[in-house]
């Protein structure tokens, strides 16, 4: 009876703590003694507050004599006198003892009835003995109860002030909110700290004990449980070689200065961090080391993935950056078709020029990528800026053998460089204009009273334009472009501002002012559109390209008609450059085009009729029909992706009917969709076209641009910063190189 009421109050406890989230007082308290008897309990008798006894009813019997009960050792008796119960229950005792985090059962008195006799009630569960089988009723001491969870043998309780106890790691001493008042947080973050990996210091310990040789069987066992993480959790070794690998990486992606590394900040920052890594080994020099390995890691990737990958020939744009110690620096960079129809673009070289500006520092670039990657036989063009590629004899006859056409379609111009030449020249021509609206916009935009005052007007006056006024970035001519095209169609505004603030009518642009802003945005138009799909379409190909520099031709032929000499003489200045341009790649954009298949050969015939007069277009149309027929009898030497047990009986068979695959596709009419990918057909169709697909390939990787995306709008050249120019040639070429590759991941 005894054992089963003070496990009956441990369930009830348990339940309470569970349910309530209550602990119990920590002071010991003494439940008042109940008299009660057969009719009824005492009233008079103080009820205890205690949780405990929300859950327990005590009910009395008729008073019974117990048997007496032998026992081998002696004989006790015990009676039960008038209905007369006496329990002293001692609540439990919290401990600070770390041994036993959890509060338990200290002192525990055993309930006690009158003659200290063991109590025996018929049917009374497991206490009874019906079959009157002789049971031992020596009292037994009571054990205190052990919490199971693990977690306790990683932390301490320590009480922070009045109620407020928190749990502290044994091993990294961090804390945790374990009780407050009567409300406890539980155990689950306890669990987290230790099961997920959290406290590096449980881990080293845990390694460290792993590598110990096991004790002796004489020594001591330890009784406490070792928690052991679960097999998901992984085991976290320092490695010092792939951190400085790491390291090497980051300051590639991010152009992060070598010298870091040696940076007090970022040295305290990585042994804080991780104070096993050895910053011994870790100096400029080392650092410098790890780049050039991560360099030519990629670049032995790339070169297999060029090898294995690339079915058709490579084209080569050339980029020249300027630095502040006048040394010149060659981007130059492949664009070729795989095998699959992807079209690529790839930065081969960085080719340090001591002399930019002389004849044959391209040509130099040019060879030295050609050599390192061993493309003499896979070249077929260069494309490059406004310096122009000048190669000496030995060097272009040594390429002719190799390139289409002997060499005609070897070097062609930068488009993007073409048109930010000429938007540069125009908004140069119309500085003063620029410069009026300009400042109108900075006395608006750079006080808050100003703007507000602007957009009340704006909407007092209901314009329709949904643009906002904003400065530009004299870097980038767009953005001077869309800076007047925003200004123009708020002008309205602009004129109206004076009323509200006398001060902008001093600098206030006049209607003349605002005809002109007009103008000008109607001359950048044409040409802004080209240069928006080169900024934003990912490697396009020179088919599109055709009949964009048609189209402006085509504008800037009108405008030179203009009664108006500002607008007539602008368009002249824009149309020389562009018929420069037209004039050195005309040749290579028409092969392109018909290649095609919404175009083909039908439009450059409407094309050359509606710019030339009726002689010199056919003059033209000629000479691109015929220089597209001498490219197809090359490739139609070259051999064809066929399996190699083909007899040779059967291609020299195919050979004799080649020449009938060009001109099925040239009188097949010309398809006629919106939206189309020139790659994904030639992909569908090349086993219907073996030859001109290789032909295709090849034309439509060539490249019409030498500048990434977003140089497409730059005014001035690219110049290397200061601190790379103070580098090693070789250094500069792998930090530049190496990032480009990382870019697209595993080749």
């Amino acid at each position: 009876m005894q054992r089963s009421l003070v496990a009956l109050h441990t369930h009830c406890l348990d339940f309470i703590a569970e349910e309530n989230m209550i602990m119990p007082d920590e002071n010991n308290i003494e439940l008042a003694a109940y008299g009660n008897n057969h009719e009824g309990t005492n009233h008079d008798t103080e009820q205890p507050s205690n949780g405990f006894w929300d859950h327990i009813t005590l009910e009395t019997e008729e008073p019974i004599m117990s048997p007496i009960q032998q026992n081998p050792d002696e004989v006790q008796k015990m009676a039960i006198s008038d209905h007369e119960e006496k329990i002293i229950i001692q609540t439990q005792t919290h401990y600070e003892d770390p041994e036993t985090p959890f509060p338990e059962f200290e002192n525990n008195k055993a309930i006690s009835y009158p003659n200290n006799g063991a109590a025996s009630y018929p049917n009374s569960g497991a206490d009874s003995n019906p079959n009157n089988e002789e049971t031992n009723h020596e009292t037994k001491p009571n054990k205190r109860r052990k919490r199971k969870s693990t977690v306790w043998e990683h932390f301490t309780i320590q009480t922070e002030s009045a109620g407020c106890r928190r749990a502290y790691c044994n091993q990294c001493k961090r804390s945790y909110a374990y009780s407050k008042g009567s409300k406890v947080s539980g155990t689950s973050h306890l669990r987290r700290h230790v099961e997920k990996g959290s406290c590096a210091a449980l881990l080293r310990s845990q390694d460290n004990n792993q590598s110990e040789p096991s004790s002796s069987k004489g020594a001591t066992n330890s009784s406490k449980r070792h928690y052991k993480r679960a097999s998901s959790t992984p085991q976290f070794m320092f490695d010092q070689d792939l951190c400085r690998n790491d390291i090497a990486r980051m300051i590639i992606m991010h152009d992060y200065p070598l010298h870091m590394v040696e940076h007090p900040g970022f040295v305290s920052f990585v042994q804080n961090l991780q104070p096993e890594f050895n910053f011994n080994m870790m100096t400029f020099d080392t650092v410098q080391g790890d780049c050039i390995a991560a360099y030519q890691t990629e670049r032995q990737s790339l070169r297999k993935f060029i090898q294995q990958g690339v079915a058709g020939r490579i084209c080569l744009s050339l980029d020249m950056w300027t630095s502040s110690q006048g040394v010149g620096y060659v981007f130059v960079t492949g664009h070729f078709i795989d095998a699959d129809w992807k079209l690529h673009r790839r930065l081969l070289n960085v080719v340090m020029e001591a002399y930019p500006d002389s004849d044959t520092a391209l040509s130099h670039a040019v060879k030295v990528c050609l050599h390192n990657w061993s493309l003499e036989s896979k070249l077929f063009s260069v494309t490059y800026n406004d310096q122009p590629l000048i190669m000496s004899e030995a060097v272009f006859e040594s390429l002719k053998l190799h390139l289409p056409s002997n060499g005609q379609l070897l070097a062609t111009n930068c488009l993007p460089r073409t048109l930010s030449s000429i938007a540069k020249e125009v908004l140069g021509n119309s500085h003063d204009i620029v410069k009026k609206i300009r400042d109108s916009i900075k006395y608006v935009t750079t006080s808050e009273p100003h703007e507000e005052k602007f957009l009340v007007l704006k909407k007092q006056l209901q314009v329709p334009s949904e643009r906002n006024i904003f400065l530009d970035d004299q870097t980038k001519w767009n953005t001077t472009y869309q800076m007047l095209v925003s200004a123009n169609e708020l002008k309205q505004v602009f004129s109206c501002f004076d009323t509200y603030d006398a001060e902008f009518n001093k600098q206030a642009p006049s209607m003349e002012d605002w005809k002109l802003v007009e103008t000008l945005c109607t001359h950048l138009k044409s040409i802004f559109d080209t240069a928006y799909i080169l900024a934003t379409t990912t490697n396009p190909t020179a088919s599109i390209f055709f009949p964009e520099v048609r189209r402006i031709q085509e504008e800037l032929s009108k405008l030179i008609t203009s009664e108006d000499p500002f607008v007539s003489n602008l368009a002249r200045t824009m149309l020389e450059k562009i018929n420069t341009y037209w004039k050195n790649c005309s040749l290579t954009l028409a092969i392109a085009v018909v290649m095609d298949p919404r175009y083909k050969m039908k439009y450059v015939e409407f094309t050359f009729k509606k710019i030339y007069s009726e002689e010199e277009a056919q003059t033209c149309i000629k000479m691109v029909d015929d220089r597209i027929h001498e490219l197809f009898e090359e490739y139609s030497t070259m051999p064809l992706p066929l399996a190699p047990n083909y007899a040779e009986e059967f291609d020299v068979y195919i050979m004799k009917n080649l020449k009938t695959e060009l001109d099925q596709y040239l009188a097949e009419p010309p398809i006629r969709v919106h939206e189309f990918d020139v790659l994904a057909w030639w992909k569908l169709n090349q086993m219907m076209y073996p030859t001109l697909s290789q032909m295709a390939r090849d034309m439509l990787s060539f490249p019409v641009s030498t500048v990434p995306c977003d140089s497409v709008f730059d005014t001035n050249a690219k110049e290397m910063d200061q601190y790379r120019s103070s580098l090693q040639a070789e250094t500069v070429e792998a930090l530049i190189c190496t990032k480009d590759w990382m870019q697209y991941g595993s080749h």
